[in-house]
């Protein structure tokens, strides 16, 4: 008769597994990560339990709820992880600053323009290059997105709007 062996017990998850695991959340609006958005502000793990807090990009938000569960769900299926506790925060607020520099690779790919030094200069176009935009809707499809449009290759192109104290560039 031979003895079998008792299964061992789940490695211990630590700040860096919860991180990873984050890395496959994408967020529902967006094609991208939402480690590259720079929306995870803080990770804590204290044995079984799991606290993330996360920074909207923007209050209102309609997709919060969805993000919510997809990080419980994927953090939750990490092994030993009991409970799951995901809140957003507000301070410090997001910033597009926040978003990396993957991030902002594959949000170009996907027609969104990130602006680099602040929300006042003009819309770089995804497509083209070009900063020859113009603020064509304030209302793009999502409420933190507005619409500018490209007078160089006629494309439109989606960009992030600026936070309430930040005016809205109009181009040239």
């Amino acid at each position: 008769m031979t003895a079998r062996a008792k299964p061992s017990p789940a490695p211990p998850v630590d700040t860096g597994a919860v991180l990873r695991a984050l890395a496959e959340v994408e967020d529902p609006e967006l094609p991208i990560a939402i480690t590259e958005m720079g929306l995870v502000h803080a990770v804590s793990v204290r044995g079984g339990a799991v606290r993330v807090e996360l920074l909207p990009t923007f209050s209102g938000c309609p997709a919060l709820e969805v993000i919510r569960d997809r990080v419980r769900r994927r953090v939750a299926a990490l092994p030993g992880i009991q409970t799951v506790d995901v809140a957003f925060v507000f301070e410090p607020a997001w910033t597009v600053g926040r978003i990396t520099e993957a991030g902002r690779a594959r949000l170009r790919e996907h027609g969104v323009s990130v602006p680099r030094a602040g929300l006042a200069e003009p819309a770089t176009c995804p497509h083209c290059g070009s900063t020859n935009t113009v603020l064509e809707n304030p209302f793009g499809p999502t409420l933190c997105r507005a619409i500018y449009y490209c007078r160089d290759c006629r494309n439109p192109v989606e960009r992030f709007k600026p936070s309430s104290d930040e005016p809205l560039a109009q181009g040239r």
